[in-house]
């Protein structure tokens, strides 16, 4: 019935600085929408923004920033990642470490976003 995922909706308390770390520290791109959502483009799957205040309904019961935990495949290798997290001084939380992903093993490294969001990204284990 259903095939993929079209976009996940990330509550966040500053548009504008969730922007700017999603496209410079991640390298996504940023589409906009209207004043209250922005579109982050990942390959066919998009990260909306909604600012905590937004009008827009409908939306989730208690959207809340801070409470995602987001996996994200990597093209470059880990070491790669952390260089440029460190690069841009965004704290690694733990990494790289095994993991279990959806399509086996992985290593990831974790980091936060500005609004204290989980990001996860990973590479499949060699």
């Amino acid at each position: 019935m259903l095939s993929g995922l079209d976009h996940l909706v990330v509550t966040v308390t500053d548009i504008p600085r969730a922007v700017d770390f999603y496209t410079r520290v991640l390298g996504l791109e940023a589409r906009y929408r209207d004043a209250e959502r922005v579109d982050l483009l990942l390959g066919d799957l998009a990260l909306r923004l909604h600012q905590t205040d937004t009008p827009v309904s409908p939306k989730a019961a208690s959207p809340t920033p801070g409470s995602l935990d987001l996996c994200f495949h990597s093209l470059l290798p880990l070491a790669e990642v952390t260089q440029h997290l460190e690069a841009l001084a965004v704290p690694v939380e733990l990494g790289p470490v095994a993991r279990q992903g959806a399509s086996g093993t992985i290593e990831s490294l974790y980091l936060r976003d500005p609004d204290g969001n989980l990001l996860e990204i990973c590479r499949p284990a060699r």
